[in-house]
């Protein structure tokens, strides 16, 4: 009998360990939750774990600590860098000309918000906070508390789900943009989340878009602090082309907002001094001539005044990061008190990169890296190795399928990005992995930052650039889609045409444009059909605007 029972004893026991296995093994595969966090603008040069010149000045030691518990993606690129766009493409998991959104008056309707779609699908409660910009009510969200086109930095008003139709339930809040965002998804947590499912929350920044307005708090943060500046902002070395300089640099004066006096349309002085007598007379250029544009030169004299600029610009800016970087530690505290983090993968990212000055530019919308590269880390210890790297090629339309696969979930057929998250869970690219990117900037001339249209491929050693000079639509076409109103340019002009190559490898930084060199003929020769293959897949040509294709033809081999 005594045996009997120490046998009993031993299979109850067993039994026990295996219910306990199988359960913790249930629980290990439970379904995570998902922060999918993005600030407006954020640049890699603005975070510590990029290695910029301003990692020094560590502006980011919160947002630094989520990815080196996770992993970095290094080579992380934008299809179009500019907000519209970028976050159609995210939400779509689509190119542009797919979803429809080209410029920044697109829209995506609900039956189209597909990442939030997809995770209802698979049994999330979904929820939105902050910046949206997409013009239609986010109505395929569960919850939604979002701010009127780009918002406001100070007392910014929300949009709202509730007895009016879009947009008129409005709420007004006291207080700076992203201190109240961090707010709204505090209490969404704390009053709205349902603990029986798992969550997808997108939280949005405003911070640190232009013109930055830090909250008063940062006023003395870095204020006798003497901030890095790039080489380029003074030399431009042999960067650009005619395209976007001109011939002799004659379109210098127009072409890229700038830091300097450089731009006589846009430049960084008009944001700040905005009434004052030294650049009151730049502001009157608007009536020159092209013709009458001179080459400019930076003089010593010019040299110290865009160095006051230049660190002015920047320390608002930093200023704002900074906002935002303490405001993801109340998030990460928060997660942590409801013993939430371990189960919440942490995406952050910025919804495209930007120019702190770097060739005198500011802005986005270029293909040039600090513009197109997207700042992203990933935190999720149960799956994703703490301190990983990888410069694996993603790009914005990869996100909403991998998060859907993270999710576990099946890829739709109708996006056209790929999910990394083979890569996120082993740090290695699978077999067949994408060795390239593509990128599509539209808006010729626009918003007066006078960038011209382009396209392009990024490897991860190089980069062509096609600059065709030229707006979407015929505007000579009567009938033609063309919202000048809306853009406020006269988009009949055309900039000269010009092809750009940089070897990334030997010139990072990009000073060196070297499409003429014999040395890189095959390899500029490979870019060509890498970009045609890339436009014929992901269907970006310019079947529909066959005065583009016109010029592509006639330059294709210049």
């Amino acid at each position: 009998m005594k045996l009997k029972f120490t046998y009993f004893v031993v299979f109850v026991f067993l039994l026990s360990a295996c219910n306990s296995k199988k359960q913790a093994d249930d629980t290990s595969e439970k379904q995570p939750n998902i922060i999918f966090i993005m600030s407006d603008d954020h640049t890699t040069q603005g975070l510590g774990v990029y290695g910029s010149r301003l990692a020094s000045l560590d502006p980011t030691p919160n947002l630094d600590m989520i990815a080196n518990e996770g992993m970095i993606f290094e080579n992380c690129f934008v299809s179009n860098s500019i907000c519209t766009p970028s976050r159609a493409a995210i939400i779509t998991g689509q190119n542009s000309q797919l979803n429809g959104v080209l410029d920044l008056d697109g829209r995506i309707e609900a039956a189209r918000q597909y990442l939030p779609i997809e995770m209802k699908k698979l049994g999330y409660q979904t929820a939105i906070v902050g910046k949206w910009h997409l013009k239609e009510e986010p109505a395929a969200f569960d919850y939604y508390k979002v701010l009127p086109g780009q918002g406001s930095y100070f007392d910014p008003e929300f949009r709202e789900r509730g007895e009016k139709p879009w947009p008129k339930n409005v709420v007004q809040t006291q207080g700076h943009s992203s201190d109240k965002i961090t707010d709204i998804t505090l209490e969404w947590f704390k009053k709205e989340r349902d603990p029986n499912k798992p969550f997808f929350l997108m939280h949005h920044y405003k911070a640190p878009h232009d013109d930055f307005e830090n909250a008063p708090r940062y006023e003395d943060y870095l204020a006798d602090t003497f901030i890095p500046e790039p080489e380029s902002l003074y030399e431009m070395g042999n960067h650009g082309s005619v395209a976007t300089r001109g011939k002799n640099d004659s379109l210098t004066r127009i072409i890229g907002s700038s830091v300097s006096h450089r731009n006589l349309i846009r430049n960084q002085a008009m944001n700040i001094y905005v009434d004052s007598t030294i650049h009151r007379s730049y502001r009157e250029a608007d009536s020159i001539r092209p013709e009458e544009y001179v080459k400019w030169t930076m003089d010593e004299e010019e040299k110290k005044y865009a160095s006051q600029v230049y660190q002015d610009y920047l320390k608002k800016y930093l200023r704002c990061v900074k906002g935002v970087d303490d405001n993801i530690k109340r998030l990460i505290d928060y997660l942590k008190e409801e013993d939430l983090l371990d189960d919440t993968i942490i995406v952050y990212t910025g919804d495209q990169g930007f120019m702190l000055g770097e060739h005198d530019y500011i802005d986005k919308r270029w293909m040039y890296d600090e513009s197109m590269r997207m700042p992203f880390f990933v935190r999720y210890p149960k799956k994703i190795k703490a301190g990983s790297r990888t410069d694996a090629i993603i790009n914005n339309t990869d996100f909403a399928p991998t998060l859907i696969e993270m999710a576990g979930g099946n890829v739709p057929d109708y996006m056209q990005g790929n999910s990394f998250k083979t890569i996120l869970e082993t740090g290695e690219e699978p077999e067949g992995w994408q060795q390239s990117t593509y990128y599509r900037y539209w808006m010729h001339l626009a918003h007066r930052h006078q960038n011209p249209a382009h396209f392009g491929v990024r490897t991860k050693d190089h980069k062509l650039i096609f600059f065709y000079g030229k707006y979407y639509v015929d505007t000579t076409d009567p009938n033609a889609d063309w919202d000048k109103n809306n853009w406020g340019n006269d988009f009949t002009n055309s900039t000269p045409v010009a092809w750009e190559f940089y070897d990334l490898k030997k010139d990072p930084k990009e000073m060196n444009n070297a499409y003429n060199d014999p040395a890189y003929a095959d390899v500029i020769a490979d870019l060509k059909k890498e970009l045609i293959r890339l436009r014929d897949d992901l269907n970006e040509t310019d079947e529909k605007y066959p005065h583009i294709q016109k010029v592509i033809d006639e330059h294709w081999n210049d």
